[in-house]
């Protein structure tokens, strides 16, 4: 639509100064008749729901509805013909224009209006935000003294009866709580709860109950980037990868504690709503590698999937050798792995995906699936709210289909946690979608 839109406006900047320049004249008259016409349409889209109303359409809606004012102003007082023709103007104009709308299009052609994948499920869909305060610990990225706080969202059964299985999501690295909302939505749409937590510092950004905004720290992005560059020793590498995990588990850790405590204490419907004898953990990248990680250490934790990351948990450095090596601790918790292209070609290949090779013994009982032409940010639903974005981030564009891909990765899961944390049916995916 945004860029729909754009070439719409370029189309009509540069014909009605062809037009102008043609005739000599510079048509004020028709030009504010347009102008008014033009956002009477928008107003009617708009209504209409054509245009679905969202920050990203502040801006152009404000130029519109400026320049018909003008519009309207000018043909009541008759100041349609006072300044003379000249070429020069109408260029001019017509320049700073196409400039502006390319301005206030922009937040629409990054953030394109898109058709959310299909929910499934037989509930209503209900959403809560909360902040936690961790009293045990103080917060490491700040130097003022302060508890460390997390903020969660929930996405449960609206109105629903009964209980039904917790399920705690963590997001990757620069992510952010909401990064796979679809997958929550068609997961607590067929009966879960669903937290997702955002990590002060790790998350891209993140706002806390009391207007608190709280952005990435640059020294973890500066990590990250070059753990990706591989700037560091691998015994470097191995040490900040525990320093990432111990922030990540210890929030997965609270946030679960916090809810278990709440579901015993807590009136809230959500909390009440809770199976606390049913819990499983997913997440993307980092996130992913922080459930694997819990999967191992609680156990409470009875299904994890795993979105595209590396086993860190599983991971042991050989000073000797000077390299990674796999754990010979067999993984017992029911395990779901599910790879884009990025990481699946270097599970043979790639020192630090060592313990996710599938051959790994183990590992014997996990599954794996690898969904073909998908990229890693292909596994979010960034892929959907900004392909423009996905594009830079990642480095190119995915060669799947992005609904089938989201589509199909929120099916594999729910199957997944419905067999392990429900006993429904069967699950056996195929290796290769």
């Amino acid at each position: 639509m945004g860029i729909l839109l754009l070439v719409i406006a370029l189309i009509f900047e540069i014909a009605f100064a062809i037009y102008c320049i043609a005739t000599k004249q510079n048509h004020k008259k028709l030009k504010h008749w347009i102008r008014i016409a033009i956002f009477i349409v928008f107003a009617i889209l708009t209504v209409s729901s054509v245009i679905v109303w969202s920050f990203c359409w502040v801006m152009l809606a404000i130029l519109l509805f400026l320049l018909a004012v003008k519009g309207t102003v000018s043909l009541i007082l008759k100041k349609t013909n006072i300044k003379q023709y000249k070429t020069s103007n109408i260029v001019w104009k017509s320049i700073m224009m196409i400039l502006i709308f390319v301005f206030v299009l922009s937040p629409v052609i990054i953030f394109p209006q898109y058709q959310s994948p299909k929910v499934t499920g037989e509930y209503e869909v209900a959403t809560a935000t909360d902040t936690y305060i961790d009293r045990n610990r103080i917060e490491e990225f700040s130097d003022k003294g302060d508890n460390r706080s997390v903020n969660v969202e929930f996405w449960y059964p609206k109105n629903a009866d009964g209980t039904y299985p917790l399920l705690v999501f963590s997001h990757g690295a620069y992510g952010i709580k909401t990064s796979n909302g679809s997958t929550f939505t068609e997961l607590a749409s067929h009966g879960y709860v669903v937290v997702s937590i955002d990590h002060p510092y790790h998350s891209f950004y993140t706002r806390s109950e009391d207007g608190i905004v709280t952005m990435i720290n640059s020294d973890f992005k500066n990590e990250v980037n070059n753990a990706n560059k591989g700037v560091y020793s691998n015994e470097e590498r191995y040490n900040i990868i525990q320093k990432w995990m111990k922030l990540r588990t210890d929030d997965m850790n609270f946030v679960i504690d916090t809810i278990l405590a709440k579901a015993e204490s807590d009136n809230n419907a959500i909390y009440q709503h809770i199976n606390t004898e049913k819990i499983g953990v997913f997440g993307h990248s980092m996130g992913g590698a922080a459930s694997v990680w819990l999967g191992r250490a609680r156990n409470d934790v009875s299904a994890v999937v795993n979105i595209d990351a590396t086993f860190f948990s599983e991971l042991v450095y050989n000073k000797a050798d000077d390299n990674f090596m796999a754990s010979n601790k067999a993984y017992t918790t029911p395990l779901f792995n599910i790879y884009s292209d990025d990481v699946w070609r270097q599970l043979e290949s790639t020192p630090v995906y060592v313990a996710n090779k599938l051959d790994n013994k183990q590992f014997e009982g996990a599954y794996t699936t690898h969904l073909k032409g998908a990229k890693h940010l292909s596994l979010t639903d960034l892929s959907l709210f900004s392909p423009i974005l996905t594009y830079i981030i990642q480095g190119g564009k995915a060669k799947i289909d992005k609904y089938y891909c989201i589509e199909t990765e929120n099916e594999l899961i729910l199957k997944f946690f419905d067999f392990e944390l429900k006993g429904i049916g069967h699950f056996t995916p195929e290796e290769t979608y």
